[in-house]
């Protein structure tokens, strides 16, 4: 076609290790095709770009904190979108209904004035504050706040939001669940379980009116639970829910990890969960939750006064699939598609075509470097970024 710009790249397929052409026309791939190339280790891998479903903030910028300014919002789109995060949903936790109006009302704003913005930031996660009141399976969400199910509270978020609220942690506790859970279903609201205490009848019932999710399955948990039946248990059991989990070797032993790829081998997904202080150096911060949190330089973030307690989680998608690889839980390819393409998948996004002729062009170019992933290059819609 005469003036029709071309993108050429030329990498290895990230599921067949074989060269590929990607051309890109127009912001969508136009074709794959083979290539003949040396296996001399020049090329990069190619892959779909991540996907995360649940990041609270980035290089000291917090999705949770006001004043929140939609530069900020949008400076987090450019930093993540870099480390291979092509499409991501902010979260907002639990707080006053009055913050999380304003909070998600600024995100809708970066939106709506940054068009690299509105194509990263594919919705909105709320979680919170309808979930469990009682310790550990609360997590860090502020028990003040904590209450039970409020559709016209999570309307007039809705209309802050601009409709772009896609994500909706609760726990089905809650006498309501059934009928809060099956309005957000009818209304394109993905439901996901998390900090919860319920019992298993309320699991059922909260997957009978339409959850589909379980929320960093395994975290924000009592220490202490029955053998069986608990909700663990009950959430993993069910062919319904299609579980989230942090696998960045510190929020679950590896055997965790291993049981929840045999239970759920093709529902499970991973999410960073990232709180503010991803991104930035090793060292001692203050934080308006976890008062001194120490971040080390291994990557672990945990509580100043007790090592021994996570204060949530500071790295990103690449972090947690080195991890999964490194202990050899799955393989690069199984661990890159459980970051990208099946959330995609999962959320209806048009990025879950992969790696094919008519898919969005958001691609990630990266080495492997021993067991480091060093991402090279971004395009997002075929855009350089």
């Amino acid at each position: 076609m005469s003036g029709e710009q071309l993108t050429v790249l030329e990498g290895l397929d990230y599921k067949s290790g074989n060269p590929v052409r990607v051309t890109i026309s127009e912001g969508k791939i136009r074709e794959v095709a083979p290539v003949q190339a040396e296996a001399d280790g020049s090329l990069p891998w190619i892959a779909p770009g991540l996907v995360d479903l649940q990041i609270n903030g980035y290089f000291g910028i917090d999705f949770n904190t006001l004043p929140l300014s939609t530069e900020a919002v949008q400076e987090v789109t450019r930093r993540i979108a870099k480390l291979g995060v092509t499409s991501y949903y902010p979260t907002v936790i639990t707080n006053s209904p009055e913050d999380i109006e304003r909070l998600v009302g600024i995100i809708a704003e970066a939106c709506d004035s940054d068009p690299l913005t509105a194509q990263c930031i594919a919705g909105i996660h709320v979680e919170g504050p309808f979930i469990s009141p009682e310790d550990g399976a609360r997590g860090a969400h502020s028990k003040e706040y904590v209450t039970a199910p409020d559709w016209e509270l999570f309307q007039r978020w809705q209309r802050a939001a601009g409709g772009r609220i896609r994500i909706l942690t609760l726990s089905p506790e809650w006498d309501n669940a059934p009928e809060f859970i099956a309005k957000c279903s009818a209304e394109g609201v993905t439901v996901s379980i998390g900090h919860t205490s319920a019992t298993p009848e309320q699991i059922r019932a909260a997957v009978a009116a339409g959850a589909r999710m379980s929320t960093h399955l395994g975290n924000g948990a009592q220490l202490m639970l029955p053998r069986h039946p608990n909700y663990i248990w009950e959430q993993l059991a069910s062919d319904e829910l299609s579980p989230c989990a942090i696998a960045d070797g510190f929020h679950l032993p590896e055997s965790v990890l291993k049981v929840f790829l045999k239970a759920k081998a093709e529902q499970l997904m991973i999410i960073s969960d990232a709180v503010f202080l991803s991104g930035l150096a090793p060292g001692e911060y203050d934080t308006h939750i976890g008062g001194k949190v120490v971040l080390t330089p291994e990557g672990r973030l945990h509580t100043a006064h007790n090592p021994n307690i996570l204060a949530g989680s500071a790295q990103m998608l690449p972090f947690n699939i080195e991890h999964l690889v490194r202990s050899k839980l799955c393989t690069a390819a199984q661990a890159w598609e459980m970051a990208s393409t099946r959330p995609a998948a999962f959320m209806g996004l048009p990025a879950a075509q992969g790696l094919n002729e008519g898919a969005p062009a958001d691609l990630v170019l990266y080495n492997w470097e021993e067991d480091k992933l060093m991402v090279r290059e971004v395009y997002k819609n075929g855009s350089l970024i």
